[in-house]
């Protein structure tokens, strides 16, 4: 297996990538160092869910001067290309494989000191990694569309690249109805793990994400001085109860082998020190292992929000929000990821993985074509700890583009054969 060049220096400008190691394979190094330089430009230009109208202009500016015709999603965001379904000689009879990429970013700080292609936009970053997702999608498609120009590609592949997958329950469901599906066989997908170094990737039979659904609670009350207590409800008692106690009843009504963990991530009550609040909120992610615990969830939580809020006399209004059912690797289809990836760089590539209690849309997808998601190794080799997800100072090793490029060329050329 070649030794991938390790993350170029964040010195370096945008569009002027550090010229390093080339996988074998169907990668030039021209197009390697474009796809760097366009990934950079994406991390400096994030944009949120149902926002991406640049990043959605970019991808359908490079795939048209490739000779492709790119078509821009209804809601305005995000398109879709398909590669070698002109002529007579494909008549969708036996459907495309498709690569999906999300193409959104998070609502949060870019927090890199020195890093030259840091997010220029207040509060916003790919501290997920979509930007590289977008890139080795893109990238496969323009290595696909070369291929089928010279007669090399023997099956059509559809390129999806969707907006807010960050954005409950998530826009594969919009891209779904806009069509995206139709004529498709399956799909796969990869998504960045620091915790994988560049160059491998990790996979899994079965489920591989979690479900993950959203969780807002309002409590209402006669407040008043807080030197009369007795007289009022007291809200932030009632609140700080439905934080600690809440998650532990939950847990204790379902299977433990189930995974079901409801964690709060904001409390809000109250203004001054000798005022019980009438008001308080809280809100939360419910994330489970198990699909059938999942479906039991929201009946659940309600009732243990209410016996608690009983207690305290508070009034509850829950709105619980379901997001994303656990993203559940098709076997084959998760093979068929391994073989590709063995074919380019080797078994020491594929290596097992966890199932994590992230939620992905990609979910929704897989309830109607067969797929899989590989986790696409980003940390640099040698490097201590990692950057985790969903951190301002996330940043990955760019060679994994590289990799993730490869590794859909060959899965698309792999499974031409296969209906």
């Amino acid at each position: 297996m070649n030794q991938l060049k390790s993350r170029e220096s964040e010195a370096d400008q945008p569009g002027e990538p550090t010229p390093g190691t080339t996988l074998p394979g169907v990668l030039p190094e021209a197009l390697r160092r474009e796809l760097i330089a366009f990934r950079r430009d994406l991390h400096m230009h994030p944009e949120l869910g149902n926002q991406e109208f640049r990043t959605t202009a970019a991808l359908k500016a490079r795939l048209e001067q490739a000779g492709l015709a790119p078509r821009v999603l209804g809601m305005g965001t995000g398109l879709i290309c398909d590669i070698g379904t002109e002529g007579a000689e494909w008549n969708g009879e036996r459907g495309m494989l498709a690569l999906r990429a999300d193409i959104d970013a998070l609502p949060i700080p870019d927090t890199k000191a020195t890093c030259a292609y840091r997010s220029t936009v207040p509060d916003r970053a790919h501290a997920c990694g979509h930007d590289v997702h977008t890139t080795v999608v893109l990238g496969a498609g323009l290595v696909l569309a070369d291929l089928h120009r010279r007669g090399q590609l023997p099956h059509p592949v559809r390129l999806i690249f969707q907006p807010a997958e960050e954005v409950l329950p998530g826009g594969a469901s919009d891209v779904i109805e806009c069509g995206a599906l139709d004529g498709v066989r399956k799909i796969v997908a990869v998504h960045c793990d620091p915790k994988v170094e560049a160059g491998r990737i990790g996979l899994r039979h079965g489920a591989i994400t979690s479900a993950c659904d959203r969780l807002e609670v309002a409590l209402d009350g006669p407040g008043g001085h807080t030197a009369r207590p007795h007289l009022t409800t007291d809200l932030v008692i009632a609140a700080a109860k439905v934080a600690t106690e809440v998650p532990a009843l939950v847990a204790r009504r379902v299977d433990a082998r189930s995974g079901l963990a409801l964690t709060w991530g904001r409390l809000e009550t109250g203004h001054a020190c000798n005022v019980v609040p009438q008001h308080a909120e809280l809100s939360g992610t419910v994330r489970c292992l198990d699909l059938d615990a999942w479906r039991a969830a929201p009946d659940l939580v309600h009732g243990a929000v209410q016996e608690i809020a009983d207690l305290y006399r508070a009034k509850p209004v829950i709105d619980y929000i379901r997001g994303v059912p656990p993203v559940v690797n098709d076997p084959a289809v998760s093979d068929l990821l391994r073989d590709a990836m063995i074919a380019r760089l080797g078994p020491d590539s594929v290596e097992g993985t966890q199932q994590s209690l992230g939620g992905e849309d990609f979910s929704w997808y897989l309830e109607h074509v067969p797929g899989a998601m590989a986790r696409l190794g980003v940390k640099n080799p040698g490097e201590r700890g990692s950057r985790d997800l969903h951190q301002g100072d996330f940043d990955v090793d760019e060679s994994a583009i590289t990799v993730g490029v490869e590794l859909f060329t060959a899965t698309a050329l792999l499974d031409a054969a296969g209906a």
